[in-house]
């Protein structure tokens, strides 16, 4: 049986992914804080979605 915890825990993107990914806002390296991933720079967090980085940002 599996716990319903376990499947909403957020997961860990691969190293080697988050080694490449950038703000694309200011281009600083971003790092993984539970299901987002967060710009240090400028604060910005972007939401991981199934395990699939949404980095786009919306134009005012």
């Amino acid at each position: 049986m599996t716990d319903r915890a376990d499947q909403s825990a957020p997961r860990a993107l691969p190293a080697d992914l988050l080694a490449i990914l950038v703000c694309p806002i200011d281009k600083a390296p971003v790092s993984q804080d539970g299901d987002a991933l967060v710009c240090p720079r400028c604060g910005r967090r972007y939401p991981i979605d199934d395990g699939i980085p949404n980095m786009v940002v919306e134009t005012e």
